[in-house]
């Protein structure tokens, strides 16, 4: 059918009601991971949540790679949307920032006035958290490195600087883990640890969001679906590992460093 629009009126999905119902499902089974410690319903709910993920993607890149849907107006928009999530993100972590900061600046007196808290062993700021600081910027590196292949239309180079993104992500996560695992502290003990644990770990999420975000821009690039003038899902995703790489400097200079 011929348009007389630039816009794109998307057909009807049922993927953002799913979605919607399976995330309800995964908070659900996380409250009962926490309280019963039964994680069937939150195992089910993630592969599910995945799952319609998988599928929406899907018919996103069907609509703008091989339908030609995603006109330059329609980018716009996209871009536009894509930079007031990444603020509302920010203004996200700047809540949980605004809770560390209150209360280390002018401790509490049911935690000794004091800050960190009596018996609270911090992390090493010199150790995992300077490696992982290290790790981000370098993974931002390589990103704006495949950013660049994409412009010069070099596919081999593009393919190398995207995995090597994707291993740094999963460095990251994985030291993260360990780093977890080591702690003497947990999220229960005060309110250090609580915003300790809710900063940084809503962090590694997002890390694992885009590492994913990257990996499916990655396989795009593989299959010739971004070119010099147009790759939207590449800048995005490069948009969004930046933004976690900024959060990142943040959380350490403030928990890991100054907050030590």
């Amino acid at each position: 059918m011929k348009k007389n629009h630039p816009f794109h009126l998307v057909t009807s999905s049922p993927w953002p009601i799913l979605s919607s119902t399976n995330i309800l499902s995964m908070m659900i089974g996380m409250v009962m991971w926490i309280t019963k410690k039964e994680m069937i319903t939150l195992n089910v709910a993630t592969f599910m949540t995945s799952l319609c993920a998988s599928l929406w993607w899907r018919d996103v890149t069907r609509e703008s790679t091989f339908q030609g849907n995603h006109t330059n107006k329609v980018v716009k928009g996209i871009k536009m949307g894509m930079i007031m999530f990444i603020i509302s993100e920010i203004m996200f972590f700047v809540s949980f920032f605004w809770s560390f900061f209150h209360s280390s600046l002018s401790p509490a007196i049911e935690i000794g006035m004091k800050w960190p808290p009596k018996s609270i062993v911090t992390f090493n700021p010199m150790e995992i958290p300077l490696l992982n600081t290290i790790i981000l910027l370098s993974s931002g590196v390589s990103i704006t490195w495949a950013h660049q292949s994409i412009l010069m239309n070099k596919k081999t180079p593009f393919k190398k600087s995207m995995m090597l993104t994707i291993m740094l992500g999963v460095y990251f996560t994985i030291l993260q883990k360990l780093e977890y695992s080591e702690a003497t502290f947990t999220i229960s003990d005060s309110i250090y640890g609580s915003t300790f644990f809710i900063s940084t770990g809503f962090h590694g999420i997002h890390v694992i969001l885009g590492t994913t975000f990257i990996l499916v821009s990655m396989m795009r690039g593989i299959n010739l679906h971004f070119s010099k003038t147009h790759h939207l899902g590449f800048e995005a995703s490069a948009w969004y590992w930046h933004f976690v790489d900024v959060v990142w400097l943040f959380l350490y200079i403030s928990i890991y460093w100054w907050g030590k």
